[in-house]
């Protein structure tokens, strides 16, 4: 795989996080696996499925080079494989979007699958914006919506205590719509205390709100039970609004909806309304996306990127990703179904200032 500039062996802290998160362990908590057994375990569970048409010899081929591309830190995959893979049932995703309509049974049900997912490690993403605003009328109980906002802080409260994978609290993703009429709720919802603590959220941000912003123009609120228009606010003020909160907490982001679903790669099956907990991969409702990342400066060499190393790793971290399409024991029967349906996966980048500075770019 040719010379590297950064020696392989795992940091010290990297081996401190295998060993509280990763790495097998005995009935007493205490690790039983090391990280080239963890290297071997999940490239042979990924490179199995290859049997269906490939040689015993040939899978066994490929699950070395899986192993070496790991073990060489040139990729690694999303923590549920890490952990998950070989084990019965193992989940292997990491992103999940779930729907959200506006009824109780809906949101708790929602709540449920959430619960489910996140035992297995994946975190989970929802558009909030189909729920009605907070004061709203509701005709079965004559009494008023606690709005959308409530609703989050409950999804909140539910996956603290429901730590992901046994591990860790749980992540995820709120979006709501810019002219959804609590926008302005949602926008301050982490600025007071120590709420939302499993949540990055992000307003839904539309082409003609951003023209409006532009133009410091107002813009229409709807009630999303109704379609009826509900007021109307400044879109510059309320940008600035989603400034001064994203400065003082880092939320909110913003979430272009149009742009992503002109690229929406299957607009037949509906719009995209949410994206992953980090917002780098938007889903449609019960997709899952398995990730990975390519350590951008495992490929430079003396002072320039090795592309067709870079190139090599590329295909082989593809066609990882894929393999696990099709082994992943998925939570959810329509989780499974939609996944398999439209095979997404996520391939990104790390390591990039390290690789900036062994290129000598300031």
């Amino acid at each position: 795989m040719g010379t590297k500039t950064i020696p392989s062996p795992l940091s010290d802290t990297a081996l401190q996080v295998l060993r509280r998160r990763i790495l097998r362990r005995d009935e007493q908590g205490q690790p039983v696996e090391t990280p080239e057994g963890m290297f071997r375990r999940v490239a042979g569970e990924v490179a199995k499925v290859e049997r269906l048409y490939r040689s015993e010899a040939e899978v066994e081929q490929t699950a070395e080079a899986f192993r070496r591309m790991m073990a060489d830190l040139d990729f690694l995959p999303n923590s549920p494989t890490l952990v998950n893979a070989g084990l019965p049932g193992g989940q292997l995703s990491g992103c999940f979007v779930l729907p959200l309509e506006d009824s109780m049974e809906s949101i708790f049900g929602t709540l449920k699958d959430m619960a489910i997912i996140q035992k297995t490690g994946g975190g989970t993403g929802f558009s909030f914006s189909r729920l009605r605003p907070r004061d709203d009328f509701i005709v079965s109980t004559r009494g008023q919506s606690s709005g959308p906002v409530s609703f989050m802080q409950l999804y909140d409260y539910a996956c603290q205590i429901n730590r992901r994978g046994g591990i860790r609290a749980g992540a995820n993703m709120g979006v709501m719509r810019c002219d959804h009429p609590d926008i302005l709720e949602f926008i301050a919802a982490k600025t007071s205390g120590d709420t939302l603590r499993t949540f990055n959220i992000s307003v839904a941000a539309t082409d003609a709100f951003m023209d409006a912003v532009r133009r410091a123009a107002d813009y229409p609120l709807r009630n999303p039970r109704t379609g009826q228009e509900t007021g109307r606010l400044n879109a510059k003020k309320v940008f600035d609004a989603i400034v001064r909160a994203a400065w003082q907490t880092g939320d909110p982001g913003l979430v272009f909806l149009d742009a992503i679903n002109r690229h929406n790669p299957t607009p037949q099956l509906g719009p995209i309304e949410a994206t992953n907990p980090c917002g780098e991969q938007p889903l449609l409702p019960y997709e899952s996306c398995n990730l990975g990342s390519l350590n951008l400066a495992r490929f430079v060499e003396g002072k320039r990127l090795d592309y067709d190393r870079l190139g090599a790793v590329v295909r082989l971290a593809v066609r990882f990703l894929d393999n696990i399409i099709d082994i992943n024991h998925y939570p959810l029967p329509q989780i499974e179904q939609r996944t398999q349906a439209n095979r997404k996966i996520g391939l990104g980048v790390m390591g990039l200032a390290d690789a900036l500075i062994l290129l000598g770019i300031p």
